[in-house]
């Protein structure tokens, strides 16, 4: 199957290295633009990583557009205590091939998805959810152009990792969150539960750091600077990869575990804000019904991973 596909990321290592997989998996994936959002780092900063990564590739066909500086209601959170104040870790990419495009991602969104067929477009957001959010209550409508929408976010049992009960992409704009998830597209959403499974541990960086492929190598720079990092504050081995999880589910659907499930974000000001409650479909509710990946077979998602960037 190919995915026509809108990629809405705030970039960011694992945004970079989704990017980078969904790039080499190009027969597959028909990949038509590129949003950025402020989140790991300021949106500027995303908005040159974004440019970057497709100078690596060799892709200026590929436009980018840059989104929403701030969430819709909350003060801005940054993650460049993990990402590096570039967002980039260890990593440099080469200078941009091409203009950032002069449109607001906003409006792009509503462009492109108001005047797309039915059902012919997969979006996939690795960030916060701002820009959708935003296209969405300016014309609820575009709603019709989505196949599928695949997020990044979110946790369960896992709890949090910028809070003890949210991960950072819904805590960074919990009121986005909810807007989208109760938007009513089909929405598959990834988050810590699967996503901490997916780590790059030494044997896996030495894949990487071992490979001749630029792609690899420049992987391997970001996620060592996250893996220290990783280190200092979680004392574990491997960082979480957790945004090329999107595209590998795209890709390979079978390697993960997904079931339906009812969800609420927590929109409050409180030591709750951004958690995501995930319950039953068994007890009925008014609450969106959502897909839920809860589990992944990891050593066959990092050798799609690294076989997909290693076709660039």
């Amino acid at each position: 199957m190919t995915h026509r596909v809108i990629l809405d990321c705030d970039p960011g290592v694992d945004d970079c290295i989704a990017l980078l997989v969904a790039l080499g998996a190009s027969d597959r994936i028909d990949l038509q633009s590129i949003c950025v959002v402020a989140g790991n780092v300021p949106v500027d900063v995303c908005a040159r990583n974004a440019l970057g990564v497709l100078s690596l590739a060799g892709r200026d066909d590929i436009p980018v557009f840059s989104g929403c500086d701030r969430p819709m209601r909350v003060a801005p959170s940054f993650a460049d205590h993990i990402h590096g104040k570039t967002g980039l870790g260890d990593a440099v990419l080469p200078p941009a091939l091409a203009p950032l495009q002069p449109d607001h991602a906003v409006d792009y969104l509503c462009r492109e998805l108001g005047s797309a067929k039915p059902g012919s477009i997969t979006l996939v957001i690795t960030g916060p959810m701002t820009n959708f959010a935003t296209a969405l209550q300016r014309d609820p409508t575009i709603t019709a152009a989505l196949r599928e929408v695949v997020i990044m976010g979110g946790a369960a049992d896992e709890g949090g990792n910028i809070t003890p009960f949210a991960e950072f992409n819904i805590y960074a704009d919990p009121d986005a969150a909810k807007c989208v998830l109760g938007s009513g597209c089909p929405t598959t959403l990834i988050g810590l539960d699967t996503t901490l499974q997916f780590r790059c541990m030494p044997t896996r960086m030495d894949r990487l750091l071992t490979s001749a492929h630029p792609a690899s190598l420049t992987a391997a720079a970001m996620i060592g600077h996250v893996n220290r990092v990783y280190g200092e504050i979680y004392g574990v081995d491997g960082a979480a990869m957790h945004d090329p999880c999107t595209i590998g589910y795209l890709l390979a659907p079978d390697l993960f575990d997904v079931s339906e499930v009812a969800i609420d974000v927590d929109c409050s000001d409180g030591e709750r804000r951004g958690q995501t409650r995930i319950q039953s479909t068994d007890t009925p509710s008014d609450l969106p019904v959502i897909r839920w990946v809860h589990g992944v077979r990891d050593e066959k998602l990092f050798n799609l991973v690294v076989t997909e960037m290693e076709r660039l």
